[in-house]
């Protein structure tokens, strides 16, 4: 049966020839994958779909939904929104395209959360126009909020009498715990200011330095890995720390 759905592209690999096999989050459908026969041939003027699938890119589809096949195929794709930055900035494209590695890894069935599609699609919006010193902090925050989105948000109890941000139980305390998977002084309350900022654009009054915002990614990716089978690592964090220095 033929769809409408709006979608946000994931990532996506060459298939056959000239096709390309792309995975999308869709607004109606949750994860999807798709065939988009002929994306990668390039036109007598030199233009290529292919262009439309970059990662992170927002899409108006007409889809063929079968739930229980892997793949599908599109009828009609268009540009959901135009992007002024996203997809040609280098460090706005770095961020954006650690967001959809970490969608990748969290989400993995093709369940319809409209609310989660939303999250990502208005954060993706905040990015295109958002000022350096926003930027910056917008990874962090985003792994901070999508966990929310997910289920396991960390509880924001940060106070004199729980200073240190316990990981494991994905909340403040007071005592160091036995196990090395916490959060202690600046990095601490680093973090409770990120928790604490609802709206990304104005995280300009978080201030963080490098260093911290090293240290913060690799915790947020443990605290991850609690939470989601085979998380790993994210493999597009070396990019981006390089672009953000």
């Amino acid at each position: 049966m033929l769809h409408h759905t709006r979608a946000i592209v994931l990532k996506k690999v060459a298939y056959a020839d000239s096709s390309l096999i792309v995975t999308a989050y869709t607004e109606k459908f949750g994860l999807q994958h798709y065939i988009i026969k002929g994306a990668r041939r390039v036109s007598k003027s030199g233009h290529s779909p292919a262009g439309m699938y970059q990662p992170a890119a927002l899409l108006d589809m007409m889809v063929y939904n079968y739930p229980h096949k892997p793949l599908n195929y599109t009828k009609e794709v268009k540009w959901g929104l135009l992007y002024q930055n996203v997809l040609t900035q280098v460090v706005k494209n770095a961020v954006a395209t650690m967001m959809m590695e970490l969608l990748t890894k969290c989400v993995k069935e093709p369940e319809p959360n409209p609310e989660l599609f939303g999250f990502v699609e208005q954060y993706l919006r905040v990015l295109d126009e958002a000022e350096p010193a926003v930027v910056a902090a917008m990874p962090l925050h985003f792994m901070l909020q999508l966990a929310a989105h997910l289920g396991f948000q960390i509880e924001n109890n940060y106070c004199p009498d729980a200073p240190l941000l316990d990981l494991t139980e994905g909340r403040f305390v007071h005592h160091k715990p036995l196990h090395t998977l916490y959060l202690e002084g600046l990095l601490a309350a680093v973090a409770s200011q990120l928790l604490s900022t609802n709206s990304a654009v104005t995280l300009y009054r978080v201030k963080t330095t490098l260093a911290q915002r090293r240290q913060l990614i690799s915790a947020f990716e443990r605290f991850y890995d609690l939470h989601i089978a085979q998380f790993g690592s994210l493999k597009t964090v070396a990019v981006l720390e390089a672009v953000l220095a």
